[in-house]
């Protein structure tokens, strides 16, 4: 199959070549002709597929068509597509702009922590696609800036990472703007009971596509490397320097251990940045476009990196804390081995952690090779003394204090994917 065969318009086929795209990804062959059809999708596939492009595609070819028959629909918000994060939001918003070059069809990416400023100036002038976080995207409608009854496709990325953010009260207002006769669009790596709910609700005979339902890329190769909790940090650097680090992602458990983790590697002499919650737009956006253009050798991440980002060259997943569930896992993992390119996942593990690992390896149908690094002193040093009356195999996390971040909350030191202010409806209105 080829991108020929969906007869989209020639402005479309232009810009897909430009892009590079030879072949339709399964996601893409499956889902594709499925949206041009109007039909509602519930679909589930793994990241790094070309899920985004499988819906933006249909979108901008209905556009064009309306344009041909009433130029005046380029006024309107005619498409509305949601995700849970900032990130996200402006990766989809590249790729509209960049399938779209050679069209008038113009896109605005809408999500807070940044100035409301240019959003609404957008907003005026009139877009056909929105691409918007729940929370910024109530605060326009909430000032009249955002009219939604015109929408004719609306999309919900990433529905369960909402649900795990606690968005999904938000999407619902939300969905009351929305006219009722529209196309709708479902992606989820996984359905929780409230996410089916939402696409009950939400969608009306859907058709379900499952492309590669809860694995991880068959690109990718899986090791565990046991080691005492007091030598995690020296065992990283080790692992990096050994594998040569151009471009390695490391995930941590918490947004303090990403800080504390990257400070480290930049003082080892790593070309080191890290993503997390606390950090303003600008500054994850810069050590986004710094990983991506090589000038970062290793990004340290908490989980609210891994879905959606869109970085084709990361030759290394290593995961310094193993993570709570396995979806997780498999979200994490599948930042390498994308576009069939090989790929390595190695996560560092303590006692503590067997729990994890057994549920991983069900998962995965096999066991994870248990790796030794060949000249690392894993006697290098004692094991810190516990304070009186804890316990020894307490994970380590429970020790690490909680942080308060400017906006004067507690945040949960467990989840680098916290419900992040940013992402929430202010009070105010915007003006």
């Amino acid at each position: 199959m080829s991108f020929s065969d969906f007869n989209l318009d020639a402005r479309l086929m232009r810009a897909i070549a430009e892009a590079g795209y030879t072949t339709p990804t399964p996601i893409q062959a499956a889902a594709i002709p499925v949206a041009l059809s109007g039909k509602d999708i519930v679909g589930t596939a793994q990241t790094g597929t070309g899920k985004t492009a499988a819906f933006v595609l249909p979108i901008l070819q209905r556009l064009l068509q309306a344009h041909a028959n009433a130029p005046h629909h380029a006024r309107f918000h005619r498409a509305l597509i949601i995700t849970p994060t900032r990130e996200l939001a402006e990766q989809i918003h590249e790729a509209i702009k960049a399938l779209a070059r050679h069209t008038r069809i113009r896109s605005a990416a809408i999500y807070g922590g940044v100035s409301a400023s240019p959003q609404e100036k957008a907003l005026r002038e009139g877009v056909e696609i929105l691409v918007a976080t729940p929370g910024r995207l109530l605060d326009h409608i909430d000032a009249g800036l955002a009219k939604l009854d015109r929408i004719a496709v609306l999309v919900l990325d990433e529905a369960d990472r909402m649900f795990d953010m606690g968005f999904l009260p938000q999407v619902r207002r939300v969905l009351s703007h929305v006219p009722r006769q529209r196309q709708t669009m479902l992606f989820s790596a996984t359905f929780p009971r409230e996410v089916e709910e939402l696409a009950n609700r939400s969608l009306r005979e859907p058709q379900r596509i499952a492309i590669g339902v809860s694995a991880p890329a068959v690109t990718v190769t899986h090791a565990l490397y046991p080691v005492p909790h007091h030598l995690k940090l020296d065992l990283l650097v080790a692992l990096l320097r050994k594998a040569d680090a151009f471009s390695m992602l490391v995930f941590t458990r918490t947004k303090h251990r990403a800080e504390k983790v990257s400070r480290a590697l930049a003082r080892q002499g790593f070309a080191a940045t890290r993503l997390h919650g606390d950090r303003s737009q600008n500054q994850r956006q810069r050590a986004l476009q710094g990983f991506k253009d090589g000038k970062y050798q290793v990004m340290v991440a908490t989980d609210i990196a891994a879905r959606g980002l869109d970085i084709e060259s990361v030759s290394h997943v290593i995961n310094f804390d193993i993570p709570d569930t396995v979806d997780a896992y498999i979200h994490r993992i599948g930042r390498t081995g994308r576009a069939e390119r090989a790929g390595d996942a190695f996560t560092l593990v303590t006692p503590e952690d067997n729990g994890m690992v057994r549920d991983i390896e069900r998962a995965l149908q096999q066991p994870i090779e248990r790796r030794r690094l060949e000249g690392f002193d894993y006697g290098s040093a004692a094991a810190p003394e516990q304070p009186q009356g804890q316990a020894k195999s307490q994970p380590a996390d429970k020790r690490l204090p909680r942080t308060r971040p400017s906006n004067g909350r507690l945040n949960d030191r467990r989840s680098g994917s916290a419900h992040r202010p940013d992402d929430t409806p202010r009070r105010r209105s915007v003006r």
